[in-house]
């Protein structure tokens, strides 16, 4: 128990030594306070830590909710800064609405939509795309791009730009970074912070050009959420939609592909209504959106986290850096935080999940597209196409699946695929077959279709279709079931239904003929359809 609280406590303040930087960037990005991203990161920490179910999580505001949230302001009217600020945060709260209702509707089911192979390649394209971003200020300079690529090609063509100062403060906090990941009870943030604070000292930073932090205030003010009209909660609907898609996807991403690291389970509906709260107490405290930060996550698990405890650690740490440390932080050299950022990703960037599949010709396509695609369209654009080629690939494999030509291994029963097993034997007047997937619309026809062709091509008399994978059919699947078997037997074949299942043989016997034949001498195994047909064969020869 005290080593697990050790470690938590070293990744709390791990954590809040990352969030401090990462909220003053992302409350740029959205045009708003610090103040703002500060206390959304206190209330995502603290709201998670009691609803959530990852033991990694670390939810605070996100480097793409953060660019969402601004794209949607962009899009509404706002007269006023004052009205600016307060649209975001009844976006926020919108957001939270929308994730509450989808988790206690059980919408979480939806997740799993998301496939493994999206997942590594999500995580590897968006801890690039994290790194990418951080780059210009390592050097100094400020990259506008509407995604990663766009971003990578104008900070290498602002070469001319670079502060050097700047890029050595960086680079060697990165160095140390990296460095004292072998020691991971010393807090390497908080070190390289200090040393910043230090070298603000030692050097006329301002004087060089090199940016900082600057001030940080801790300010709570409610805003009046209820005096926007009916007409602007409609519009901030529209804003907010966008914006949940992307908390969602991100926070997703990041939750599973740490779940499946360590192999700890998790609740979709849950991580939704968790995720909801905290949006939901975010926009009513006027804090940014909130989603479980891919970069922040990632620095609390390699620093050793080991529950929830490191979320609400890194809550109190963020409260007394920002009130004791306040001054000495805002010293602090923008370079020295994004060599943090970079430095609690450099395990992500690891191909190797990746080249995995590729050694086993798995889903490599859809990995690889998933992290081009957030890499070069963005986080959102760039899962939505992954995931919308993953349903595709699932498509297209269930409605083409492959048809296995079973035989008798040895004298026991069973019947297996001769591809696999080319010892076994077959009969020369029955063809046995098998669907490698169920049957319903998209397949039935084109399934039937090949069997009948195997069947013709073989010349044989009985066909044995196993229909161990189909436990229902649609009624599409029953129409070609029939005119099937009909033209079978107007070609001199029978076909027998082997496996079938009780629901389906009570559903082909509703369906009128020649399904109610088909119900009638279906049998429950492949090795009982065989016998029933040389049963029958035999009678007919015995009674001409």
């Amino acid at each position: 128990m005290a080593t697990a609280l050790r470690k938590d406590a070293v990744a709390g303040l791990v954590v809040a030594g990352l969030l401090i930087p990462e909220a003053i960037a992302y409350a740029s990005i959205a045009g708003l306070p610090a103040s703002h991203a500060i206390i959304a990161a206190l209330v995502g920490l603290s709201v998670y830590a009691a609803l959530g179910n990852s033991r990694y999580a670390i939810v605070s505001p996100t480097s793409s909710s953060a660019a969402v949230l601004a794209a949607g302001l962009a899009t509404l009217a706002a007269p006023d800064p004052a009205t600016r600020a307060l649209m975001a945060f009844a976006i926020v709260a919108v957001v939270g609405i929308m994730f509450i209702a989808a988790g206690i509707l059980k919408f979480g089911f939806l997740a799993s939509f998301v496939s493994r192979p999206v997942l590594r390649g999500f995580a590897f394209g968006l801890a690039v795309s994290i790194v990418v971003r951080q780059l210009p200020t390592i050097v100094g300079i400020k990259v506008a791009g509407s995604n990663p690529a766009a971003q990578l090609a104008r900070f290498v063509m602002s070469e001319s730009q670079w502060n050097i100062v700047s890029a050595v403060i960086g680079i060697v906090a990165l160095i140390v970074l990296l460095g004292l990941r072998r020691l991971p009870a010393i807090p390497g943030a908080v070190v390289v912070m200090a040393g910043g604070v230090g070298v603000s000292f030692l050097i006329d930073l301002p004087g060089h050009h090199v940016a900082q932090i600057g001030p940080l205030a801790l300010r709570v003010a409610i805003p009046a959420l209820l005096t926007l009209t009916q007409d602007q909660w409609l519009a901030l609907t529209n804003a907010a939609l966008p914006l949940a898609l992307i908390v969602f996807a991100e926070a997703w991403g990041t939750i599973r592909t740490l779940a499946l690291r360590h192999g700890d389970s998790i609740e979709p509906n849950r991580e939704l209504v968790a995720l909801g709260v905290a949006n939901l107490v975010s926009g009513g405290l006027g804090g940014l959106a909130v989603g479980a930060g891919f970069s922040a996550s990632a620095a609390g698990e390699v620093a050793g986290a080991t529950n929830r405890a490191t979320g609400v650690i890194a809550a109190a740490a963020l409260i007394v850096l920002i009130l004791l440390a306040g001054p000495l932080i805002a010293r602090v050299p923008n370079a020295i935080l994004a060599a943090v950022v970079i430095a609690a990703l450099i395990h992500a960037l690891d191909p190797q999940p990746i080249l995995r599949l590729w050694q086993i010709d798995r889903d490599q396509v859809i990995a690889s597209v998933a992290a081009i695609g957030v890499f070069t369209f963005g986080v959102l654009d760039g899962m939505l196409f992954a995931v919308a080629l993953s349903v595709v690939a699932l498509i297209r494999r269930i409605a083409t699946p492959e048809l296995a030509i079973l035989g008798r291994l040895g004298d026991s029963h069973n019947y297996v695929d001769l591809v696999h097993h080319p010892e076994a034997h077959t009969d020369p007047a029955t063809l046995i077959v098998r669907p490698g997937e169920p049957m319903f619309f998209a397949n039935a026809e084109r399934i039937l279709s090949a069997v009948e062709r195997r069947a013709a091509d073989a010349n044989v008399r009985f066909v044995v279709l196993s229909l161990e994978d189909s436990g229902d059919l649609d009624s599409t699947a029953l129409d070609a079931l029939a005119e099937s078997a009909s033209r079978l037997a107007a070609n001199g074949r029978q076909l027998t239904l082997a496996r079938l299942k009780d629901p389906l043989r009570d559903l082909l016997t509703r369906a009128g003929q020649p399904l109610v034949t088909l119900a009638i001498n279906g049998t429950r195994s492949v090795a009982d359809a065989v016998d029933t047909i040389h049963a029958h064969a035999a009678l007919n020869q015995d009674n001409p």
